[in-house]
């Protein structure tokens, strides 16, 4: 089937704008050009999408120049076929999410350095006018954080710094199996590996929340 398209004042009414705010967001280039045909400017259901999401964006507190860096940001990240690689994750569920809904899990924090930073580290992907998040536990546990009163900014360079010491870690069990163990069991031993991990950072836990804070 087709595409469906509109012109300009029938994509106008199905967005709910004038045909002036229309011809506005087109200026500022917060929607991609339309396919021209003679006078006759094309939109499809791309530009829809995009209209619908700027109003919701809107009517979570983002400004016009916000939500324009933020699909400056969107529109430069990597797309999801090659952030997963080789495949999706054997162990996480990706997330297929609006740019509104992102903007409702992390109120307030959506900024485009966060968003840029999120997607420089492979967390967010883009898939046409969808984000998607590589894992439903990271999105959930960064959004549980930031609830807590932690800055997205900060959970994000955490994730930075961990992802670090988790390649260290995932190379030295790597390594260890592939030496002492049949490369046909490696993914059978896979949870003793994180179990390990799992018991060390709590009893490094411990240790730290039992040590009295310097003077």
């Amino acid at each position: 089937m087709e595409a469906r398209e509109y012109r300009m004042e029938e994509v106008a009414e199905k967005a709910g704008i004038t045909v002036r705010t229309l011809r506005f967001y087109r200026e500022r280039g917060l929607i991609p050009p339309p396919r021209r045909e003679g006078r006759i400017a094309w939109y499809n259901e791309h530009h829809l999408a995009r209209l619908r999401t700027i109003a919701a964006l809107l009517e979570r507190g983002h400004t016009l120049n916000g939500i324009a860096d933020l699909a400056t940001a969107f529109e430069s990240g990597r797309d999801v076929g090659e952030v997963l690689g080789l495949g999706e994750p054997t162990e996480e569920t990706p997330v297929r999410l609006s740019p509104e809904v992102l903007a409702d899990y992390f109120e307030g924090e959506v900024t485009p350095e966060n968003l840029a930073t999120a997607l420089e580290l492979g967390y967010l992907a883009t898939d046409g006018e969808e984000i998607v998040h590589i894992s439903r536990r990271l999105l959930d546990v960064s959004a549980a954080l930031v609830r807590e009163g932690v800055p997205l900014a900060a959970v994000l360079e955490a994730g930075r710094q961990v992802r670090t010491h988790a390649d260290a870690l995932a190379e030295l069990f790597v390594d260890m199996l592939t030496k002492h163990s049949a490369d046909d069991r490696l993914e059978e031993l896979r949870p003793l590996a994180k179990s390990v991990v799992e018991a060390e950072l709590s009893m490094a836990m411990d240790r730290r929340l039992r040590t009295p804070p310097s003077a």
